[in-house]
């Protein structure tokens, strides 16, 4: 892997390139983007794009010029899931497939404390809509559509899904979209409840980066401790959420934002946050 620095002249602010085979990954104002970039095969994944999406992931973790991360598709797709001619060479086990490229992705999107957007351009089809609902907050084209496409080739969601989608949408419409395998279009995702918004294809990029940078703009730290509590009330009761809601308040009340924030208000200015 080669990284490649560059200095935007005009604003003098640092843009850093990962050159990957199978994914773009950029960092640039706090955003980190990482692009599936496949698109002949409609960014359908393969055991070396599944571990690059893992190492850009890692990326996003560590690097504290990271604050928020888009995640989308290069060409007319956001992802078609697996594979499937990768999935049947010899030797290749379904079990592997799943341990070491699917569950490490979204295991990586979930324990990522900053806020993850994800811009579906395309179709997103088994893992690929798997993996896109695992992330905060989606954005999807008017033309993208989702399908739990597994039972067309009789397995059953994975990389999440059936944690997920019943969260999302509800028990009884969730396996009817993965017994029936239905394509939902991005105006019905909206209204189901699986994504936050659609755009118009041609400005669907504009609106996702423009809120991956105001979310990198924020109080981020926050943010994380915000992300932590809700992976932690799917499986909390109420009493164990309030706990750790004032443990997390309290986290967040010694951060330099909650601060900055306070004296912005009391001074009467836009405040200026750190992330930390």
């Amino acid at each position: 892997m080669i990284w490649i620095s560059i200095l935007i002249v005009f604003n003098f602010k640092p843009l850093s390139l990962r050159i990957m085979s199978n994914i773009l990954f950029s960092i640039n104002n706090g955003v980190g983007k990482i692009v599936l970039n496949r698109p002949d095969v409609l960014n359908s994944f393969n055991l070396a794009m599944a571990k690059e999406m893992q190492a850009a992931l890692d990326d996003c973790a560590a690097s504290p010029n990271v604050r928020s991360v888009l995640i989308t598709g290069e060409g007319r797709a956001f992802s078609a899931g697996q594979d499937l001619a990768a999935a049947n060479e010899p030797g290749v086990e379904i079990l592997e497939i799943v341990k070491e490229q699917y569950n490490p992705i979204i295991l990586k999107l979930r324990q990522l404390e900053k806020p993850v957007v994800c811009a579906v351009n395309g179709v997103a089809a088994g893992a690929g809509a798997n993996i896109a609902f695992a992330c905060d907050i989606v954005l999807a084209a008017s033309s993208a559509s989702f399908i739990q496409a597994f039972s067309k080739i009789g397995l059953i969601p994975d990389s999440g899904g059936t944690f997920f989608l019943p969260r999302l949408i509800g028990l009884q419409r969730a396996t009817a979209l993965m017994m029936l395998g239905d394509r939902v279009t991005a105006q019905q995702a909206m209204e189901y409840g699986m994504i936050y918004k659609v755009h118009p294809d041609e400005s669907l990029m504009a609106e996702a980066e423009k809120m991956a940078l105001q979310l990198a703009s924020m109080p981020t730290k926050g943010l994380g401790y915000t992300k932590r509590l809700l992976n932690a009330s799917l499986s909390h009761n109420l009493n164990e959420q309030l706990l750790m809601e004032g443990e997390m308040q309290a986290a967040a009340a010694k951060t330099y934002d909650h601060k900055e924030g306070v004296n912005a208000f009391l001074e009467k200015r836009k405040p200026v946050f750190k992330g930390e």
